[in-house]
């Protein structure tokens, strides 16, 4: 009986893991690939992307791939079609279905170059616009610019308390999911079948996928930090978070970067790491308040957690990403620290509670805007600053050519450093520094 349910819940796994079954759903929602019909030869110098795993090894100071296929040993070649096994590729339920309704199709390429290698994707074709905008505005949910923009305005604009929080939930979470990957290491579903309707995380390994992670770890405890702290119903609280979490899940496999197995362990990944923090993240934040060697700790555990992460496997932007959220969260959690000390927390007290949001006027609205235009201003030249202080400084602390950044930052002592250095300083000015300058405007 055991055996029953190990080989039954192996099969699903297979099945859940399966690359057709992202093409079909993809099918489904009008995505259409523009795949050439040839048969890459056994020599050919294309390098296929397979489902499975892979491992990045160091070619004369480059990086590269050997991609191995899920459980296979060894690394024995596999026949290939179009640049993926032939039995898959074979397969009659892996082939698009064909369409002759042309009236509402536009020729599209996949949402931003790859950083790593500079791949811009292939043209696909989208019949369905509406669906194609939504998912995009999905997977934008759980990417950097989106965390810019809503952090700030939660704190600045709605609850410190609840955005100091989950700040410190994002960036352990996103640490958990990365590290997670370079452990497992499966690489990317298989193109073709699955069209690659976004290119930038395709150097990045597959399992679990982090943007399902953050993209439940955040509606949920949003949903756990406010319900009781501010009025609203259970019901519409829930249905929003389960709404956000879901839109972003099934934009992974829509985009092409996901199977379906890999957003599900996502997902319940993410829930597994928001039932071990929330119950302690009232204490960590207190932590960070009033402990005497709290500044320590932070810069040590973070900066710890950040050289486990770079240790794990070659560049990719998965480390990058990593310590950037690491940093993120040491510079905000600095920052609560000194807020702290110098008097500047306003948390509203205990016996106002719950909160209600005040009535919507012209004068709040723009008040509003205005804190946050100036705000998220203010961080955009903090970052660029620090970034073009940063980079040619370490390239020139360890000898290191300026002329081609992004192989610059390949290197773990200038990638690791920058990432801190920047974007702790960015938290910090997100949770200080704005803050202090709202008061001398009073915008506070």
């Amino acid at each position: 009986m055991p055996n029953d349910f190990v080989n039954m819940f192996i099969r699903m796994c297979n099945y859940l893991q399966d690359p057709c079954l992202v093409a079909r759903f993809q099918n489904f929602c009008g995505v259409k690939g523009t795949f050439p019909d040839k048969v890459n030869r056994p020599d050919s110098q294309s390098e296929p992307d397979l489902p499975g795993l892979r491992r990045r090894v160091q070619q004369g100071g480059q990086s590269s791939d050997v991609i191995v296929g899920n459980g296979a040993a060894g690394g024995a070649s596999v026949p290939q079609v179009n640049g993926m096994p032939g039995d898959i590729a074979t397969r009659p339920d892996c082939a698009p279905a064909a369409s002759d309704d042309d009236s509402d199709t536009a020729i599209a390429k996949p949402l931003r170059k790859n950083s790593l290698t500079g791949d811009v994707g292939q043209e696909f074709l989208i019949h369905n616009n509406f669906l194609f905008y939504l998912f995009t505005f999905g997977t934008e949910l759980g990417n950097e610019m989106f965390f810019i923009i809503f952090f700030p305005f939660l704190f600045w604009n709605i609850d410190a308390l609840v955005s100091r929080r989950l700040i410190v939930v994002w960036a352990w979470n996103l640490f958990v999911g990365q590290s997670t990957k370079d452990v497992i290491r499966w690489s990317r579903p298989a193109s073709p079948p699955v069209v690659k309707v976004e290119v930038f995380y395709n150097s990045e390994y597959s399992m679990p996928s982090t943007h399902a992670m953050t993209g439940t770890a955040i509606p949920f405890c949003l949903f756990m930090l406010t319900y009781g702290r501010w009025q609203y119903s259970f019901l519409f609280g829930f249905s929003v978070a389960l709404s956000w979490s879901a839109l972003v899940c099934v934009s992974r496999v829509y985009m092409g970067m996901h199977s379906v197995l890999e957003v599900i362990t996502g997902f319940l990944y993410s829930l597994l790491v928001l039932a071990f923090f929330q119950p302690i993240l009232d204490k960590i934040d207190t932590f960070y308040m009033m402990g005497h060697y709290a500044p320590l700790v932070i810069i040590i555990s973070h900066v710890s957690l950040g050289l486990v992460a770079f240790s794990l496997d070659s560049w990719s932007t998965s480390r990058g990403d990593t310590a950037q959220a690491l940093g993120t969260g040491a510079g905000a959690a600095l920052a609560t620290h000194v807020n702290y000390q110098l008097g500047l927390l306003q948390d509203p007290p205990l016996s106002s509670l719950p909160l209600t949001l005040p009535s919507v006027s012209t004068s709040l609205v723009s008040r509003s805007l205005l804190r946050f235009l100036i705000g998220v201003s203010v961080l955009l030249i903090t970052r660029m600053i620090m970034k073009a202080m940063t980079i040619p400084f370490l390239c020139r602390l360890f000898s290191l050519r300026l002329d081609d950044v992004r192989q610059a930052r390949q290197h773990m002592k200038v990638e690791l450093p920058y990432r801190y250095l920047v974007y702790s300083v960015v938290g910090f000015s997100c949770l200080c520094v704005v803050p202090l300058l709202f008061k001398t405007f009073n915008l506070a």
